[in-house]
């Protein structure tokens, strides 16, 4: 396995690097960078501990960023820079990334995440305790899980989202996600790391869901010292998982701010 793995969409257009949150997967985007072709080409990245990449023995959103640097200088980014979208957990690597290895980001897009520290954690430990909670050596098929799983989330959408995380094993299933890593170092993924005095003087969109907590006012401020240009958008209707439950307002929010530049035709020389 490698440290890093990763999933290329489309072969034309501007570059686009997607970070997924806590519990996803590279592929969550896959629909997102499908409609943004044939304008932009991505990159689907499966964080550590997630998805096929590897897992670590500590969470560090400095040493994850480091890591998909290092993933993006040896092929995606090669060529110079790209432009790159994180959600949530996604958003905070994608924040450290661009400060830390600024030469690699063209533009940059927060979803639903500010840099800084605390906020509301009961949502995420619930859903890692009810994963934790399941027997696996009682599952035989994925429904078994689901059935399971439903004692303790109602809500069948999320159930869905969090049981791409199994797969099956010999006989039986297994998980994909450190679990037992992301539920004892939730703290970590709910902080943010000390970035120095460093900033990030690209443009950068930030976007909300009208009803999440993560983005709040108090973060204006801290958001503008690290990303200086930075806009912000909330997008009605939306809570945390913005880019599911709003698609095509995400997805014409993302044109309009990465694919602009892009789409204005090359001044015509004069006769």
């Amino acid at each position: 396995m490698t440290t890093v793995s990763s999933t290329a969409v489309g072969e034309t257009g501007v570059p686009v690097v997607f970070l997924h949150g806590l519990f996803g997967q590279g592929r969550n985007f896959a629909q997102i960078a499908k409609d943004l072709q044939p304008e932009a080409r991505s990159l689907l990245v499966d964080l550590p501990n997630h998805g096929r990449s590897a897992w670590t023995e500590r969470f560090d959103y400095v040493e994850i960023a480091d890591l998909v640097a290092e993933h993006l200088a040896a092929g995606f980014a090669a060529d110079g820079p790209v432009h790159v979208v994180g959600h949530s957990m996604g958003g905070k690597v994608a924040m450290v990334l661009a400060l830390r290895h600024p030469h690699l980001v063209d533009r940059l897009v927060v979803v639903d995440i500010a840099p800084a520290s605390g906020g509301s954690l009961g949502e995420f430990e619930h859903l890692l305790d009810s994963l934790v909670a399941l027997d696996l050596s009682t599952i035989t098929r994925r429904g078994d899980a689901d059935e399971q799983l439903a004692e303790r989330v109602d809500d069948a959408r999320v159930r869905g989202f969090l049981l791409q995380n199994l797969r099956p094993d010999g006989d039986g299933f297994r998980w994909r996600a450190n679990l037992g890593l992301l539920r004892r170092e939730l703290p970590a993924i709910g902080g943010f790391p000390d970035v120095g005095d460093a900033t990030f003087d690209h443009p950068v969109l930030w976007v909300a869901g009208e009803r999440s907590p993560y983005v709040r006012d108090e973060h204006g401020s801290v958001m503008r010292a690290l990303f200086p240009r930075t806009t912000l958008v909330t997008v009605r209707g939306a809570g945390h998982w913005v880019h599911s439950e709003q698609p095509e307002v995400f997805v014409s929010a993302l044109r309009t701010f990465l694919l602009a530049d892009a789409a204005r035709p090359a001044a015509t020389p004069d006769a």
